[in-house]
């Protein structure tokens, strides 16, 4: 089966190497055009699939547009049977959906049509779920909403970050489209996509820095969601004697920590950083432990080797 292929991030990267790996003739592999890095905007980074496809030596196309004619023209002469769209980063419009006789399918990290959209490993643990998978659909010209033709269910760690679970959903997409190519090529007729219930659609909107941003009047649970759904990217944020601070690593108290404090005040800056918040429904107040952190214009540390000279006192406030 001829395959194009369509990524950009390093989540797409482990499907590629599974189609190579599994012997499918992958004709081209398009993706964003390299990125301007630096001050000066001069260091141009290739994307992580446009280097893993150069490690196997295959055809890169990377239009500005994936609409450009010239682009269009160059893939039809590929003749693919197939595409693969993992995480491109660009709504492919009809031209290039009918392109492939059996056209563009997609791998997505969540168990549609729960959590379309530009978010779903984030969103899934801000919003405390307890599971979500990968889905492999028949793409169409809305978001997320084609077809299904397979999923997979996983599990989410009671305090797993958004980073671990995107390279586990990453290597179990990957499982899941050689699965359903191979469904594809061996059966006669082929599998026929199930539609999806729009009525139970859910969402996962991208990213904003409001988003980001911690609100401490809410419990403990929902503050570590927070920090771990947006680990290592963006980074949930608070601001501490005027300036940002991002925080990472939280551990739940789930009874009150000895002391009381209102939602943002510090209540322990010993070895770690230990936060009040809103309380737990029933239950009362409640705090979390922040064993990493960020201050604004340095690197990421621990909590205690930063307190060690920041000089943070019980009753200082976050907001």
């Amino acid at each position: 089966m001829r395959v194009a292929f369509f990524g950009t991030p390093e989540f797409a990267v482990p499907s590629l190497r599974a189609l190579v790996g599994e012997g499918f003739d992958v004709v081209a592999v398009v993706t964003q055009p390299d990125a301007a890095q630096g001050r000066s905007r001069s260091t141009l980074i290739p994307p992580p699939v446009k280097a893993a496809a150069e490690v196997e030596e295959l055809l890169v196309l990377q239009p500005a547009k994936p609409t450009d004619s010239d682009f269009l023209q160059q893939l039809r002469d590929l003749r693919p049977d197939v595409g693969v769209v993992v995480a491109y980063g660009h709504i492919l419009r009809p031209a290039l959906l009918e392109l492939p006789p059996r056209g563009m399918i997609n791998v997505h990290p969540s168990l549609l049509p729960g959590l379309r959209g530009a978010a779903p490993v984030e969103w899934a643990i801000i919003r405390g779920h307890e599971t979500t998978g990968v889905t492999i659909m028949q793409l169409d010209s809305g978001m997320d909403s084609g077809p299904i033709l397979h999923q997979i269910p996983h599990r989410i760690g009671s305090d797993v970050t958004a980073g671990e679970l995107s390279a586990h959903l990453a290597e179990m997409g990957a499982q899941a489209l050689i699965e359903t190519l191979a469904m594809i090529e061996q059966s006669d007729p082929p599998p026929r996509p199930v539609p999806q219930n729009n009525e139970r659609a859910t969402y996962a909107p991208k990213l904003t820095r409001e988003t980001a941003r911690i609100d401490w009047t809410k419990d403990a649970r929902a503050v570590g969601g927070l920090i771990r759904g947006l680990d290592p990217r963006p980074g949930a944020w608070a601001e501490l004697k005027g300036k940002e601070i991002k925080l990472f690593c939280p551990k739940v108290m789930e009874t009150p920590f000895p002391g009381t404090g209102a939602p943002g005040e510090v209540i322990s800056a010993d070895t770690s950083l230990v936060i009040a918040t809103g309380p737990f429904k029933d239950l009362g107040g409640g705090s979390v432990e922040i064993n990493e952190v960020q201050p604004a214009g340095k690197d990421r540390m621990a909590a205690g080797d930063w307190l060690r000279g920041a000089r943070i006192k019980v009753g200082t406030k976050l907001t």
